[in-house]
């Protein structure tokens, strides 16, 4: 600085440094933004096919959330309400789950386990057998209402006594059978194939034949 006095350094402490501001507190880290995700019935968001606890007091309402490398963050009208650790990419099918979150004696929904109980075992026992162990291998009662929905929701495609005899293919071959197993047996005609076998052996041993309408309910 051959036309003014002092050093660079000199000129900085006297002159610039008073100007500078202080480092963020938290380094910057690149965020991704993913908009109107809904909160489903057991009080968690999917993302990236696992799932994050939100409080039960946003069950049904659209939220939104921002990923880091580190953390998974839900907004609700621009406002935080949560914080979980993201899980690594190579992780499936896991529940992040704060306590606090989930209700106690407060009821959050029409549905709750109770009444999909009831839904089941006017199906029949075997489909009452998969969502009671859908509910047992669940950490909180809440992670096992929307499995157990799906499964149920299989009687309004195929119908009630497809659904049953699929149950009780699926409870012979698996210790918790899921709705990817029972929407396989029923797609694949696995239940009617077991249907037909048992007509043959009741037509045999008592002589009365009945109507295909009587086992397989209506087609798909």
């Amino acid at each position: 600085m051959p036309k003014r006095d002092g050093s660079r350094k000199e000129v900085f402490e006297e002159v610039e440094k008073k100007t500078l501001r202080p480092l963020p507190e938290f380094p910057f880290e690149v965020c991704h933004w993913f908009y109107s995700r809904k909160v489903q019935l057991n009080c968690h968001i999917a993302y990236k096919k696992n799932w994050y606890s939100v409080p039960y007091e946003y069950v049904g309402k659209m939220v939104d959330i921002k990923v880091t490398e580190t953390t998974l963050t839900t907004y609700y009208q621009n406002k935080r309400i949560n914080v979980h650790k993201v899980f690594p990419d190579y992780v499936k099918n896991r529940y992040s789950t704060y306590d606090h979150d989930m209700p106690e004696s407060v009821k959050v929904t029409e549905w709750d386990d109770e009444r999909i109980k009831k839904w089941a075992s006017k199906i029949g026992p075997y489909t009452r057998k998969v969502i009671d162990n859908i509910f047992l291998t669940s950490v909180v009662k809440e992670q096992g209402y929307n499995p157990a929905l799906s499964v149920l929701h299989l009687s309004d495609k195929y119908s009630k006594e497809r659904l049953e005899i699929s149950c009780q293919i699926a409870l012979s071959k698996y210790p918790s059978p899921r709705y990817r197993h029972l929407n396989a047996i029923l797609a694949n005609n696995q239940d009617r194939q077991n249907l037909q076998e048992n007509m043959k052996k009741e037509e045999k041993a008592t002589g009365h034949l009945r109507g295909p309408e009587f086992y397989g309910g209506r087609s798909k």
